[in-house]
C-alpha cells in the first residue's frame, strides 16, 4: 500500500492514491476549475510498500499529483469575548476556506 506525507497550508497530511482531502485554500485554487491538476511538491515521506524514503525536511524530486474538485467552507466556529464587571460580551464566528482535492498519483 503506497502512501505519502505532504505538507501544505502549515499542516501535514497522510495521503494515498484515491483519497479525497480538504486542505487550506490553495493560492492556485482561486481561479481553478473542477478537474484542474494540482501538484504538491513538499513531500516529507514516501512509502511504496517495500521501501520508505524520508526527507530532510522534503524529498527532492518527489511530487503528489491531485485533481481539484471544488472550493468549500468549513463548519462555522464561534467564539466569545467576555469582560467581567464591564458588561461587555461579543460573539463572533469564522468559516475557513478550504480546497477539496482528490489524490491521483504519487511520484
Amino acid at each position: 500500500m503506497e502512501f505519502a506525507v505532504i505538507f501544505t497550508g502549515g499542516k501535514q497530511y497522510v495521503v494515498k492514491p484515491g483519497d479525497t482531502i480538504r486542505v487550506e485554500k490553495l493560492a492556485e485554487a482561486s481561479e481553478a476549475k473542477e478537474g484542474d491538476k494540482i501538484v504538491f511538491d513538499k513531500v516529507m515521506l514516501v512509502d511504496d510498500g517495500s521501501s520508505t524514503s524520508v526527507g530532510t525536511p522534503y524529498i527532492e524530486g518527489a511530487k503528489v499529483l491531485a485533481n481539484f474538485i471544488k472550493a468549500v467552507r468549513a463548519k462555522k466556529v464561534t467564539g466569545v469575548k467576555y469582560k467581567p464587571k464591564a458588561r461587555t460580551r461579543k460573539t463572533f464566528g469564522h468559516k475557513q476556506h478550504l480546497s477539496e482535492v482528490k489524490i491521483e498519483k504519487i511520484n
